[in-house]
């Protein structure tokens, strides 16, 4: 029979093991609190195609939030951050 001492010895080191182990953070999961950035914005930019259809550029919103990390989202209300991705219909 194996004693108490030799479990809890090996409790014990479980336990250095697992407090001495590197912590991983992905930054997608980090920023805002959980949330990842480029995926709400591209969530919004397929909304404000659905708004504007055929005069919104949804695409391009989409590449923009890859390209600049979700740093400017777009707000379909607001014309000044959706304005690089508005078009003329002739």
């Amino acid at each position: 029979m194996i004693s108490t001492k030799l479990y809890f010895i090996a409790a014990c080191l479980l336990a250095i093991v697992v407090i001495n182990s590197p912590a991983e953070a992905s930054p997608q999961i980090d920023l805002m609190g959980g949330y990842d950035i480029i995926g709400i914005c591209i969530t919004n930019c397929a909304q404000c195609k659905k708004m504007y259809g055929a005069f919104f550029e949804g695409h391009l919103c989409a590449e923009a939030c890859v390209q600049f990390k979700g740093k400017t989202i777009p707000d379909c209300e607001d014309l000044g951050s959706i304005a690089p991705f508005l078009n003329k219909m002739s």
